[in-house]
């Protein structure tokens, strides 16, 4: 005994321990250190991994809600149209419900006169021949048609 007591307290040996111990130390937080890296790793594969899942499964209805919101501020705002035009057209009949601007329509669109007025239209003579040469017969009104047709068969009636 008296040798390992004498052995444990040289200072070669206690060199020797320390080394070891030292080294035991130095290994154990490697293998700690590497654990841990491997763990934090992983987890942040992990945690990528959820959100590009995330982002995936989620992509396809935020893309359908978007369309479906941009398509509600379109209905809305045609349904804005369609009411701003029903309102135009209830001041229409509510103003063709009046005489006055009933009979004043009258007279505008279809040249129409009161009892004992006259009536006039005056006609450029230059200028209805220019208009109806350059109407085709489609353009021009079915009255106008009829006449040149007349006119037409009466002056081939006549070379005859």
């Amino acid at each position: 005994m008296a040798v390992k007591d004498r052995d444990r307290f040289s200072t070669a040996t206690r060199l020797r321990v320390l080394g070891e111990q030292t080294a035991a130390r130095v290994y154990r937080s490697q293998t700690r250190r590497q654990a841990r890296r491997s763990r934090l790793t992983s987890r942040a594969a992990l945690l990528a991994l959820v959100l590009c899942s995330l982002v995936v499964a989620l992509a396809y209805p935020m893309r359908q809600y978007v369309s479906q919101r941009a398509d509600i501020a379109d209905l809305q705002r045609e349904k804005e149209q369609a009411r701003r035009r029903v309102e135009q057209l209830r001041d229409l009949k509510a103003r063709w419900q009046d005489d006055a601007y009933a009979e004043q329509q009258i007279r505008l669109r279809l040249h129409y006169v009161m009892p004992g007025e006259t009536g006039f239209v005056v006609v450029d003579p230059d200028a209805a021949q220019q208009s109806r040469a350059d109407l085709g017969a489609a353009d021009r009104p079915w009255y106008s048609n009829v006449w040149d047709g007349v006119d037409k068969s009466d002056a081939s009636g006549q070379k005859n």
